[in-house]
């Protein structure tokens, strides 16, 4: 099994559907109208928010997130994942009822959780949300630089591409810069090439979320070469919610080919019915990639990861030892 490495999923909307039924249970909630037979049912954007918003709200305690991250990083491991990456949202724990430390803390026993378990490593990119404005995001970043845990070591911006611009974000950034924290931020995937080239301009991210649009404009696609930053791609969701047409139309092998460095991720994975281990079969089917090709791309994960030196170089470690180096 080639061992795998994830940098770009929500947590929120990791939650698998068999958890978020036990959890609806729980609540006394009719999961119904958004799962049947077990998967998710939507059919647009506004629908997958419905259904999203619905699972998310069925995390309220400090134990309800605490399982939610132990469940995916332990599903993740079971399918040869050795790291993962996941975002969260301090708005969402306030929208619970808990306070961000609260909502760090129990997702970071969950992690734990799981790492006593099956050896993963995780860490947590905590993120502000586009649409709830830059105040909002400002309080993010602050948050992310103050909390103190070990676990927290990345900042980013999700949300809605078509709200706000990315020069609203600097300040929000910089506090985060300013603290040690790993930068990442989505572009790319709801709006064009454009999006991608400011969030360089302004943002200057070590890594982008998706970022695919990119392949619109060469000289961009040469520049995110050249400067070395890392895309986090996700075909999966891409597809789902029909960014491109199918995976024959998606540009991973152009933007691999273009020297650009490439990610495999799954996003909100059951929603996109999918899972970083399809997306690695993806990649293989599709982008023709062959276990040494996948290896790589892990490699590459590890490589960007928000980590401190001593365990990214146990996790490359643990992957030379898989492959016999």
């Amino acid at each position: 099994m080639v061992l795998k490495a994830e940098l770009h999923c929500h947590i929120e909307g990791a939650a698998a559907p068999e958890l978020v039924v036990r959890q609806a249970r729980k609540y006394g909630k009719d999961p119904s109208p958004f799962i049947r037979d077990g998967s998710f049912v939507w059919h647009d954007f506004t629908s997958f928010l419905a259904a999203y918003d619905f699972s998310a709200d069925l995390f309220r305690s400090e134990e309800d997130y605490a399982l939610l991250a132990e469940y995916y990083l332990t599903s993740l491991a079971r399918d040869g994942a050795i790291y993962s990456e996941v975002f969260t949202s301090p708005d969402h724990a306030a929208r619970a009822g808990l306070s961000p430390k609260a909502y760090t803390d129990a997702l970071g026993e969950g992690m734990a959780r799981a790492k006593a378990k099956t050896g993963i490593e995780g860490r947590m990119i905590v993120t502000g949300v586009r649409h709830a404005g830059v105040e909002a995001i400002e309080k993010a970043a602050r948050f992310a630089a103050r909390c103190g845990h070990p676990l927290v070591t990345g900042f980013g911006v999700a949300g809605d591409e078509r709200m706000g611009d990315f020069e609203d974000y600097v300040r929000a950034f910089e506090i985060a810069r300013e603290a040690g924290l790993g930068i990442t931020i989505h572009a790319g995937e709801l709006m064009g090439w454009e999006s991608v080239q400011a969030a360089l301009d302004h943002i200057r991210p070590a890594r982008i979320g998706h970022g695919v649009r990119a392949i619109e404009n060469a000289d961009l696609v040469r520049r995110i070469a050249d400067e070395g930053v890392v895309l986090e791609c996700c075909p999966g969701s891409n597809i789902a919610l029909k960014v491109f047409d199918s995976f024959a139309d998606h540009p991973f092998s152009a933007l691999k080919a273009a020297g650009c460095r490439v990610t495999l991720n799954s996003d909100d994975p059951p929603y996109f019915w999918t899972s970083l281990k399809r997306e690695y079969d993806i990649a293989a089917e599709h982008f023709g990639l062959n276990d040494k090709a996948l290896t790589a791309v892990t490699r590459t994960a590890i490589d960007a990861a928000f980590v401190d030196k001593k365990t990214k170089a146990a996790l490359i470690a643990r992957l030379d030892k898989a492959n016999g180096r």
